[in-house]
Order: structure tokens, then C-alpha cells, then sequence
């Protein structure tokens, strides 16, 4: 049988009901019929319209393990192997993870080797001689076994054929010719399929040879490549057909970052889209991810927020990298941050590290059956409050909530979640779901003091009816437009029009007037849209900037995001631009509440609207990964090469902490002075000048104005991102 398995062709699954069926009640096959079942999908040879979660699969999020993480860290033949496959099985049982739900062992890329003379795709047979026997032991186990497929019909060549090759699918084209090779293929399959129909079809087909999910990658539009010059539709199409006639429940996630204009064709043909690109570091650090990419993943939801739920797929934040410890890249805390947001995202929960090395604290995290029933919910969080200390809430329908509270900056900071921002009075029971605590009732408002990079998940009974604040709607059309910024019409728009190229370049950008009755904090709605990750620069009344850091999957569908600001009675002066970089094209803002919103105590400075001297002036740029788009290189290396905020304001003396986002390779220090005080050195080191990272120092800070520099009068200091002073420290 092991021979045997080694001539087996892999099945990519695809079947009619009624021939299924059909085939499952064959009597035992032959060797010499198995060695003939055919690893293939049947291509759909028109346009179809299957239904939302295909198959009927896909009511809730998966939970299971990929190769694909530890591939990156590690030479991928030391994980894509069988012995390794079967360990990862093994692991998932006997650590108590299947127990809590964990069920599917996903093969990502290289677990298949060459074609055969027909164009099919063979398993890696060095890698996987047995190989149908580890799926068998698989199942044994319980889990399910996913592969790793591309679409494009010349390039995987998954199809149906008899049994006795004599059929094979013309080969008349590749890649670069899919629709000459789709219209040849269409005319053979009306045949072929006709012919299958017959008395050998229990010949093709044979339990599908056990694949229960696939993972179709590279799909556009999306993929970095957002338009149709490379249409994968069909292909999606194609496999999601198959799928739904089938009568097996086969998963079907499509990757990466979906290009939202085509949201619909995704939604009915797939179970899951990845919404970005990989959140491992893939060479960038040593580690499976950092910290900011995982940080990247709370912008880049808030835009596909509303796109999921159980008749229409789920947003897939890509591997959650927690339970191996330092090999996760990310701390403790930051590892139940990051559980937490996909929970709340009712994301696919599959983990990326090695399940035979689990550390007690995953293994924690990942059985904790509360925060599990968050993401099994059926009801994904939305956003109800923006910026760096993040509100996200589910509503379940039924009188209670989950309310997520997020610190996304480095120091400690509080957070309050107002009631009548959820849409009720009072909370009349919280639970808090890590801790497994009661903590009682909560009236009008509840905060917490969270460290760095931390969150608290509770469960909300509420209580009690609020009307709907008062608002005022700006549309783009009420903006005082200056420099290259534009008004174009948009018929997705809320205001029937955007403001565009309102930034790249200090002279670009709109100002809106607004009115309210009473000085105080407000909370201001950004409707806005963009296809990647951008960032708003935002100014009111001359006062601190402020940064809001967005990402969204379409450049024409507004999406909004919520942040306080505080405002002056009478006529207020709002300003939105990017200096340095790109900001999101905008439909509107609306204002709303009664001046009575919390507000964060703390300042963020981005060093490429400071003051640039020496070869620093000319450094400032983009930076995909960084607070505001956008950073300063070239620092250090001689006196002249600094970079000075002249207004980081504070409202009383005291010492502060101050978060520096910086990058660099390897060891470098920058010197930072206060108010032209003796220069303070911060030694530092990193693995790469892509991704940011952070540090936590204290300064002393005069009440009101400040100077603050930074430089290295003999070597290259870090690039420098930004710094965040926080409130007070007593």
C-alpha cells in the first residue's frame, strides 16, 4: 500500500452528489483501479453563482495549525516532511488543544512535488512516501488535512479525467494564456463530464483521498495586484463549484489581502479571505512575527469589519503566532493581545509555531473556552472606538456584548469605554473572560489602567436605553480645499463626493469648520478609503497633531473609524493631510456626543514633520510599516544630522515616559536632549530597518513647551519614527 500511495495522484476533491455517492458505494477497488483515481477539480465551464459558505461549511471560524510560520524560521524541509506532520497531529491531540476544538493540519507550500505528463499536481513523494497513510493517521486523530493549492488553470492543471488516461485536458496554453486554455478546457470538460456519468466512475473518484481544506493563495484581484489584468474570479469560481457538489464539507480560504470591490464574488465562493499580506517576519527578524505586524492587523480589519459573519466567510488574519514563547516573537502580553483581536474578529484561529514545544502559557491561552466562544460567536467586532487605545465590541443580539479594550502603546495607559457609546446606560454584570472573574456591575462609563500592549475581553450584560447623540454631518463638499487637494464625485460616497491627494507635501490638505455648543471632547466619525495601509495626519485648532493609522481593501468603498477630539465652543478649524506620506481619500466626518467623551492623556510626534537638519532633512520617507506612513533615516554621524520637536507640550512639570518607535540593524544609540539639557544616550538594537520597534525611557518635562532632540555626534544613530509621551508618572 505504501507503493501504491507513492502512485496516487493527490485529489484536490470535486464532485457531484449523486456521483459521489455513487463511488463511495463501490466494493473495495483494486490496486490497479486505486493507482488510476484521479487527483483533480472539476473546473467549472461557466460562471456560477454558488452559495455563501460553500457546502454549506464555514457556519463558524476554523481552528487548527499550518506549516507555513515555522517554514520561514527554520529550512522548510524540516517541517514539511511526514514525520513532522505526523508529530504537529500527534502534538494537537495529546497537548488538549483538539479537545478545545482544534482540529485541521494545514499543508502550506511545498508539500507537492512535480507534474505527470497530464499536468497534475503529485505530492512531494521524497518528503511524504506515505503520503495517504499520514492522512489516514491524521483522521485517526480526529483533525482534518488541508493543502496548499495557486490558481490559474495553466499553472495547477487540476482536472478531471477517465480512469483510463486517454482523455488528458488539452494542453493549449500556460499562465500567461488562461483564457485560451479555460475556452479549449470548457469544450472538453462538457464531454468529459458527460462520460464520467457512466458505469466506470467509481474508477475517479474515492473519498476525494481525504483533503478536507484548501488554501487557493496568489488570488487577484488582491495579492498586490488590484485590477483584471490577472483575473482570478473563474478560478475561484472553479474550485468553489466542485466544492458545493461535492457532498464533503472542504474549506476553502482564498489569500491574500482581497481586493474588497469584489467582495461579493469572494463572499459566495469562499469560506475565508486572508485580508493582508503574511504577518510573519519572513526573514525581517528571526522570530515567526513582531510586534508590529501584529499591530498592522488592527488597521487592517477596521476597513473589512463589516465584510464577515456566517453566511458570507470570515476575515482571515493570517497565522496567530502564540504559544512558543520567544520563537513567537511577541511577549506574553502582546500574544494575548493578539489572540484576542482575532477572537474578537471571529477570525480563523490557526496557530503558526511548533505544537510539540507549546509552552504552558499557550496552552493556557488556547483552552480558555470564554475567549474560544468569543471567536466561535458568530457575531465579529466592530470598531467603536479608534486610534492607540482601541474599543472593539460584538453585539450578541441577545442583551450582552464583548467589549475589547486595547493599549497599543508601549507604556501603560488608561482606558475607558463609555456605555452610551455602545448603545445602552449601564453594564449590569461584567465578566472578565481571561481571568474567568465576576467584577459586578459597571454605571455609565468603565476604565482600566492597561501595560503596554495589553487588553482586557469582558462579557457585558446590558441594561438601560440611550438615544442616539446629537451629530452634525461634514461632507467632503463643506472642506476648504489647499495646495493639490481635489474634490472628485463619488457615487459609493456617503456626501456623493471625496477629497483626494490631500497629501505628500505639507501645502495639500482640507480644513473643516465645526461647530459645537460647548467647549470639550467629542467623538468624530473619519469616513474614509483606501486600498493598503495610510495614515491622516490631523490637526485641530493648531493644537498637537494627531496620527490616525488606517488600512482598508478598496480605494472606492468609505469605511469609518471613530477617534475623541477635543473642541472649542463656537467654530472649530479640523485639518486632515500627510505631510511626508499618503493619507486615505475622505467622504466625510461626523461629529456627535455632548463634549463629555474621554480622552487619551498622551502625544504622539511623528519625526518626519519635526525639524530635519543636515543629512537628515533629506531623508524623510515612506515606510509602509510606521506611524504616519513615514520616518527619518540618515540621523547621526556627525553634529549637524539631528531632528528637533520644538512643541511637545505637556500640562504640568514632571517626569513622563516616552515610547520610541525606531529601526535599525544591529546596535546604534541615539543621544536625546531636553530643553538643551546634557544629552541623554540610548543604546539600542533591532534586526531590521523595515519594521519599527519600540522602547519605553523617562524624560523630564516642563509644563507647557518643550525642546526635544535627538541626534549621534559620531555614529549613525536609528531611523527614527516617532515618539508617544504619556501622562503624567507619578
Amino acid at each position: 500500500m505504501n507503493r501504491l500511495a507513492t502512485r496516487l495522484r493527490i485529489c484536490a476533491c470535486a464532485r457531484h452528489n449523486e456521483l459521489a455517492h455513487q463511488a463511495m458505494k463501490m466494493e473495495k477497488l483494486s490496486n490497479r483501479t486505486i493507482a488510476r483515481l484521479i487527483a483533480t477539480f472539476i473546473f467549472s465551464c461557466a460562471v456560477v453563482t454558488a452559495v455563501a459558505q460553500v457546502n454549506g461549511l464555514g457556519a463558524r471560524p476554523y481552528l487548527g495549525w499550518s506549516t507555513y510560520s515555522e517554514q520561514t524560521i527554520v529550512p522548510s524541509s524540516s517541517v514539511m516532511n511526514e514525520q513532522n506532520i505526523l508529530a504537529q497531529s500527534d502534538a494537537m491531540r495529546s497537548s488538549g488543544l483538539e479537545a478545545h476544538g482544534f482540529r485541521y493540519i494545514n499543508l502550506d507550500a511545498g508539500w507537492s512535488g512535480d507534474s505527470d505528463q497530464y499536468g497534475r499536481t503529485l505530492w512531494n513523494a521524497t518528503a511524504f512516501p506515505h503520503f495517504l497513510d499520514m492522512i489516514q493517521h491524521i483522521h485517526a486523530n480526529g483533525q482534518k488535512v488541508g493543502i496548499y493549492l495557486l490558481p490559474g488553470f495553466g499553472h495547477v492543471r487540476l482536472y478531471l479525467q477517465s480512469a483510463d488516461l486517454r482523455h488528458p485536458i488539452p494542453r493549449t496554453g500556460h499562465r500567461g494564456s488562461a483564457a485560451q486554455l479555460r475556452s479549449g478546457f470548457r469544450l472538453w470538460l462538457q464531454d468529459r463530464f458527460h462520460q464520467a456519468r457512466g458505469p466506470g466512475i467509481h474508477q475517479l473518484y474515492r473519498q476525494l483521498l481525504g483533503i478536507d481544506f484548501i488554501k487557493l493563495d496568489g488570488v487577484t484581484p488582491g495579492s498586490y495586484n488590484d485590477n483584471l489584468n490577472i483575473n482570478n474570479i473563474p478560478d475561484v469560481q472553479a474550485y468553489s463549484k466542485p466544492i458545493a457538489l461535492s457532498g464533503r464539507p472542504i474549506w476553502l480560504t482564498i489569500s491574500w489581502a482581497l481586493d474588497e470591490d469584489y467582495l461579493s464574488e469572494w463572499q459566495q465562493n469562499a469560506n475565508a479571505r486572508r485580508i493582508e499580506g503574511d504577518v510573519e517576519c519572513e526573514g525581517d527578524c528571526p522570530n515567526l512575527t513582531e510586534w508590529q505586524r501584529v499591530l498592522v492587523r488592527f488597521y487592517d480589519l477596521i476597513g473589512k469589519e463589516s465584510a464577515s459573519g456566517p453566511a458570507v466567510g470570515w476575515n482571515d488574519l493570517d497565522s496567530l503566532e502564540v504559544g512558543n514563547g520567544a520563537t513567537d516573537g511577541i511577549t506574553n502580553t502582546e500574544q494575548q493581545t493578539a489572540m484576542t483581536l482575532w477572537a474578537m474578529a471571529n477570525a480563523p484561529l490557526y496557530l503558526g509555531g511548533d505544537l510539540t514545544n507549546l509552552t504552558t502559557l499557550g496552552k493556557q491561552l488556547l483552552s480558555n473556552d470564554e475567549v474560544l466562544a468569543v471567536d466561535q460567536s458568530g457575531h465579529p467586532a466592530k470598531q467603536v472606538t479608534g486610534g492607540f487605545t482601541s474599543v472593539w465590541v460584538s453585539n450578541l443580539g441577545n442583551g450582552y456584548y464583548y467589549v475589547a479594550i486595547f493599549n497599543l502603546n508601549a507604556f501603560p495607559t488608561s482606558v475607558t469605554v463609555d456605555w452610551k457609546d455602545l448603545g445602552f446606560l449601564n453594564a449590569a454584570s461584567m465578566r472578565d473572560l481571561w481571568n474567568h472573574a465576576e467584577l459586578g456591575p459597571s454605571f455609565q462609563s468603565f476604565s482600566s489602567l492597561l501595560q503596554g500592549h495589553a487588553t482586557r475581553l469582558f462579557k457585558v450584560k446590558a441594561v438601560g436605553k440611550v438615544s442616539a447623540p446629537p451629530s452634525q454631518v461634514y461632507g467632503a463638499e463643506t472642506a476648504t480645499l489647499y495646495g493639490g487637494a481635489q474634490l472628485s464625485s463619488c457615487s459609493t460616497c456617503a456626501s456623493g463626493n471625496k477629497l483626494t491627494y490631500l497629501g505628500i507635501g505639507a501645502a495639500n490638505y482640507a480644513v473643516f469648520n465645526v461647530s459645537v455648543p460647548k467647549a470639550g471632547v467629542y467623538r468624530m466619525e473619519v469616513d474614509s478609503m483606501t486600498l493598503g495601509t495610510r495614515s491622516f495626519i490631523i490637526n485641530v485648532n493648531d493644537g498637537p497633531d494627531i496620527t490616525l493609522n488606517l488600512s482598508g481593501g478598496s480605494g472606492n468603498l468609505p469605511f469609518p473609524t471613530t477617534i475623541p477630539v477635543r473642541l472649542n465652543a463656537g467654530t472649530n478649524s479640523i485639518q486632515f493631510g500627510n505631510p511626508a506620506s499618503y493619507p486615505p481619500d475622505m467622504d466625510r466626518i461626523i461629529i456627535s456626543g455632548d463634549g463629555n467623551e474621554p480622552y487619551p492623556g498622551f502625544t504622539v510626534y511623528e519625526a518626519e514633520n519635526a525639524t530635519l537638519s543636515g543629512a537628515a532633512a533629506a531623508s524623510a520617507g515612506f515606510c509602509g510599516k510606521c506611524s504616519g506612513l513615514a520616518s527619518v533615516g540618515n540621523l547621526g554621524g556627525n553634529a549637524q544630522s539631528t531632528v528637533t520637536f520644538d512643541n511637545v507640550n505637556v500640562p504640568v512639570a514632571g517626569t513622563y515616559q516616552m515610547e520610541i518607535d525606531y529601526m535599525t540593524q544591529g546596535q546604534r544609540s541615539f543621544f536625546i536632549s531636553v530643553n538643551g539639557n546634557t544629552a541623554q544616550e540610548v543604546a539600542l538594537n533591532g534586526y531590521s530597518f523595515g519594521t519599527p520597534t519600540s522602547t519605553v525611557i523617562q524624560v523630564p518635562l516642563h509644563a507647557g513647551s518643550n525642546q526635544v532632540e535627538f541626534s549621534n555626534p559620531t555614529n549613525y544613530a536609528p531611523n527614527l519614527d516617532s515618539f508617544i509621551i504619556s501622562p503624567p508618572t507619578n
